[in-house]
């Protein structure tokens, strides 16, 4: 008896496996067929085609299944050819982890962003407004380690009356100034027209909250082969903000660091809201470096060590911050950037001066 049932077994398995292999065959013919009716622009799913299909089963069922599980049998086969064919005809989107598994590292110089490398400081002025105020905070921030100098020389205002930067003089000065103290140089580009002044004076190109989704300047700074820091628009969703990058990433630039700044919501305490979850989202669903800017989000002082801390720990590859000499004369921002006696101290609290672990382990005690 016993021999009877393993010899029944071993039928079974051979069964087993030419089901797999017609399957296997029915599954490559639904995906021709779906990839047709992609060209033809029609949909996957025909309800009298499949009807019919189960109808011809039916009348042809030799038992010892009954119609109704016969039904039920083929319509989890047609299903499962459905799914595959939805799924081949997904745009496979260059910024996805099912695209590129492994963590993309940019390189500003020799300045590494991303994956096991430390992270990052990007720390420097909201905007250039002299020769003698960016060499003060250059000479600064480099004697405490700092290499990403930001500083802007085109700046977006909401007052069409206040500080606009200096153009193409200011460029020019962060590019004199960074090779001064060894520093690459991060400002933001609000123009195509402008990307050859930048990619002369620049090490790498910010593209701003508000000029996030300015399709135009995706496209340009795409083409470039700078280094690219998006940050998130000010009401932007997470996927929004993955389809900017998608355009910089398309257009043949895979050097893009992503970066949250805080979002614009109802609270009235802080200037923006930083939202951790699309930092650790960013890294989960793409596997670009994320940066966060800790002096927008907030918009206040007080809370830059808090900010850098949540950043770090839910797996940041960096922060940026404004550090001015006098920000109480500052052109722009004046209210929360820092001077340089509260930036020694917010590289004391926050551990930046030691070299962190890729968790934060090390610091933060997680």
């Amino acid at each position: 008896m016993q021999e009877t049932i393993q010899t029944l077994r071993t039928r079974i398995d051979a069964l087993n496996l030419q089901l797999l292999e017609i399957l296997s065959e029915r599954a490559k013919v639904a995906e021709e067929i779906g990839e047709l009716q992609t060209q033809m622009g029609t949909a996957h799913y025909d309800p009298v085609r499949e009807t019919e299909m189960l109808e011809a089963l039916t009348q042809t069922n030799p038992g010892p299944f009954t119609d109704a599980t016969v039904k039920s049998l083929f319509k989890s086969i047609f299903q499962a050819s459905m799914q595959l064919e939805d799924e081949s005809d997904k745009v496979k989107y260059l910024t996805s982890r099912g695209t590129r598994g492994e963590d993309t590292v940019v390189y500003v110089g020799d300045v590494a962003i991303g994956s096991n490398h430390a992270p990052v400081l990007v720390a420097g002025p909201c905007s250039i407004e002299s020769r003698e105020q960016l060499e003060a905070v250059a000479r600064f921030v480099s004697e405490r380690g700092v290499t990403l100098l930001r500083g802007g020389a085109f700046k977006p205002r909401t007052d069409p009356y206040s500080f606009q930067g200096l153009g193409v003089e200011g460029l020019q000065l962060g590019r004199e100034v960074c090779d001064t103290y060894g520093l690459k140089f991060v400002s933001e580009i609000m123009d195509a027209a402008d990307l050859p002044a930048f990619a002369e004076y620049a090490d790498m190109l910010q593209i701003g909250a508000r000029n996030m989704q300015n399709f135009t300047l995706l496209k340009a700074v795409g083409r470039s082969n700078k280094p690219v820091l998006l940050k998130r628009g000010l009401s932007a969703t997470i996927e929004e903000w993955v389809m900017a990058a998608e355009y910089l990433l398309y257009e043949g630039n895979p050097n893009v660091v992503l970066c949250e700044r805080g979002v614009r919501t109802f609270e009235k305490y802080t200037r923006n809201t930083l939202d951790v979850s699309a930092v650790a989202l960013a890294k989960l669903e793409t596997h670009l470096p994320v940066l966060v800017d800790v002096t927008h989000s907030g918009g206040r002082r007080d809370l830059l060590v808090p900010l850098t801390k949540a950043g770090l720990a839910v797996g940041a590859d960096g922060i940026m911050i404004e550090v001015h000499p006098n920000p109480a004369v500052a052109l722009s921002d004046n209210k929360q950037q820092i001077d340089f006696g509260t930036f020694d101290r917010y590289l004391e609290e926050t551990g930046y001066h030691k070299k962190l672990s890729q968790k934060r382990h090390e610091v933060y005690g997680f």
